[in-house]
């Protein structure tokens, strides 16, 4: 999506992904204001403890937050989903999947970061009948959360620690034998927990509702071993993104909408609809992979780069 708008709106775009976390999102950041970038897009790893990075990027240049948003900060828009809505519509899956009710356990990455977090209260407060409130917050630490027909075992972190995300989804299966849904709301939690189901022979008997569209958990939904998935449009992330650094590296405040907010819907992916999703991915890689991005993919920062 950023490729495309880089062509589009006649950018120079330096996609960046920060490997090793919060020192090195603040080390790339740092040296793209050094080259006198014109605008950043950047989804904050954790935002309550990176103010002094957010405070310096949006002092010195166009700032946006996309995907994960520091609505505290100077950002001037957020591009993104509602996460909140989406953590609801993830909650609306489970009850499909165990309309009887019964017994769920949350798997993240982190709490420290606003996607997750209303993810997850969206996924509580649906399972719970509560009505929309996305500043509400349940501690993780506070117990089992109990509603008439469902209850939130626990909520298990794994800091991005794949050997340890199958291993809380492994302790899991094997300590509550009466869990009827595993609900992981990173893109990688599913697959390990579809893993740790298999192995205990309970695939069927214990539900899986994932969040975004890793290929085994598409896979998983083809084959009926997972219910079904929330996605994102990522695609629309980078072109927006751009599409908005570049107008206002032109003088153009009219990208900004007025409530600096510019959601992107969710969609819910179940059995019936997985192959005609997994064909329109197919088709958005291969316009990808059929162009050349030398250009807007390169290292150095020209005049007009978003």
């Amino acid at each position: 999506g950023a490729q495309d708008a880089a062509q589009e709106f006649d950018a120079d775009v330096n996609i960046q992904m920060p490997a090793n976390g919060v020192e090195d999102q603040k080390r790339i950041c740092q040296d793209l204001l050094a080259q006198g970038i014109d605008g950043i897009a950047i989804s904050p790893i954790d935002p309550d403890n990176q103010g002094d990075l957010l405070a310096e990027i949006g002092q010195r240049t166009n700032m946006i937050t996309h995907d994960s948003d520091a609505p505290e900060s100077e950002r001037l828009c957020y591009i993104g989903m509602d996460n909140y809505t989406a953590g609801r519509m993830c909650g609306e899956l489970v009850k499909e999947a165990m309309p009887e009710g019964g017994s769920v356990m949350i798997f993240v990455g982190r709490l420290g970061q606003a996607n997750s977090r209303l993810r997850r209260q969206g996924v509580i407060d649906e399972l719970m009948d509560r009505e929309p409130d996305a500043s509400r917050y349940d501690e993780p630490s506070a117990g089992a959360i109990k509603g008439e027909k469902y209850t939130i075992l626990d909520t298990r972190t794994d800091g991005f620690d794949f050997g340890k995300a199958k291993a809380q989804a492994q302790d899991a299966v094997a300590k509550y034998d009466d869990l009827g849904c595993m609900v992981g709301l990173f893109a990688y939690n599913p697959p390990l927990m579809l893993d740790a189901v298999r192995e205990a022979g309970k695939v069927g008997k214990i539900k899986i509702v994932a969040f975004d569209e890793h290929d085994r958990s598409l896979q998983g939904i083809q084959d009926k071993e997972i219910y079904g998935t929330v996605v994102q449009n990522p695609y629309k992330y980078g072109y927006e993104s751009v599409r908005v650094l570049a107008g206002l590296a032109q003088g153009d405040t009219s990208v900004i909408p007025e409530n600096k907010i510019l959601y992107i819907p969710a969609r819910r992916i179940r059995n019936d609809n997985v192959e005609a999703f997994q064909a329109e991915l197919q088709r958005l890689l291969s316009l990808e992979n059929s162009k050349d991005t030398t250009a807007v993919t390169s290292e150095a920062a020209g005049d007009k780069s978003p």
